[in-house]
């Protein structure tokens, strides 16, 4: 090698890209204050999701256009800026957003974000066919814990209840599904079944129920189709192998014995007779001499014809 490659090589060390990059503390560099008035989302189901056009249209959705600003963080997350602390809170305030009928988790920025941040939405549940003895505020807020914490709960027994239902704000984990119904076992009397709606949620899957995909992508229906596929993989398989031929010209069992004899079991899917006597059966036949040869032929078709009687006959006995 000669020395300038060598004195290339040397100059192509990593050691130095692989240093972290020490961020300077100083003013100009760090957006904490900017941050302060906005909001960061994160898209539940990106690949029905276009960020670039969740980016110039949600203003337009809250009413607040010309009043904030958004920025495209990743693919799946986004950060808008307002102006002003109220039309902030207005935004927050309104409860679950969706954009192109999806939902969107949206929460305030904070300068350190917790682990589960951007992982719950508020959701307001509307809760329905309550038992009439239970019509009461721990009752119901139990349910409603079901499916997630609850935040808020607005029921005053005092007054009219013109709705067959009741409303509470839960914390939901965006990693669940949403409960469509829940069976409630109540003591001395029948099970009840009590249905939960959710508001503002427009798209969903309908198979699992979850907000980040939709139906034809499920991992149970991704995995029904697998399955389907495979049966019918084996399905195709079973009847090629029940369709192939055993006897062929040259073999010694040719004329003497049929496939129905020596094919593969529809029911078993096994051989009617296993290779093993086959072969014993032909080993048999090649030993013979022009004296004998109709004789054994005769004594294989005998016994084959003697075991497939005894075999149809133990089928219709069980």
């Amino acid at each position: 090698m000669s020395a300038a490659m060598d004195r290339v090589l040397k100059a192509l060390s990593l050691e130095e890209e692989d240093k972290p990059f020490d961020m300077p503390d100083l003013p100009g560099f760090c957006s904490n204050e900017k941050n302060k008035l906005s909001l960061v989302g994160r898209m539940l189901n990106p690949e029905c999701q276009k960020m670039s056009t969740l980016i110039w249209r949600m203003p337009g959705k809250w009413s607040k256009e010309g009043k904030c600003r958004g920025v495209a963080l990743s693919q799946e997350r986004f950060q808008f800026f307002f102006d002003h602390e109220h039309d902030l809170l207005d935004v927050l305030e309104k409860g679950v957003h969706t954009f192109n009928e999806w939902a969107l988790a949206i929460e305030r920025w904070v300068e350190e974000p917790p682990d589960d941040y951007l992982q719950f939405i508020s959701l307001w549940v509307r809760i329905s066919n309550i038992p009439i003895n239970y019509y009461t505020k721990e009752a119901i807020m139990a349910l409603g814990d079901l499916v997630g914490e609850v935040k808020e709960f607005i029921f005053d027994p005092t007054k009219p209840q013109t709705q067959p239902y009741q409303r509470v704000l839960v914390k939901f984990n965006v990693a669940n599904s949403l409960k469509m119904s829940r069976v409630i076992n109540i003591k001395g009397a029948k099970p009840v079944t009590i249905h939960y709606n959710y508001e503002r949620i427009q798209k969903r899957c309908f198979t699992c129920f979850r907000l980040n995909h939709e139906q034809s992508r499920c991992p149970l229906v991704v995995k029904r189709r697998k399955d389907e596929a495979f049966a019918r993989r084996q399905a195709i398989s079973k009847e090629l192998e029940l369709k192939k031929v055993v006897l062929h010209e040259d073999d010694p069992l040719y004329g003497i014995l049929t496939e129905d004899q020596v094919g593969t079991g529809a029911v078993t899917g096994k051989p009617k007779i296993v290779k093993e006597v086959l072969d014993e059966m032909r080993q048999y036949l090649m030993l013979a001499t022009d004296e004998d040869r109709i004789i054994r032929e005769e004594r294989v078709r005998s016994s084959v014809a003697a075991r497939w009687s005894k075999t149809l006959c133990c089928s219709v006995l069980f």
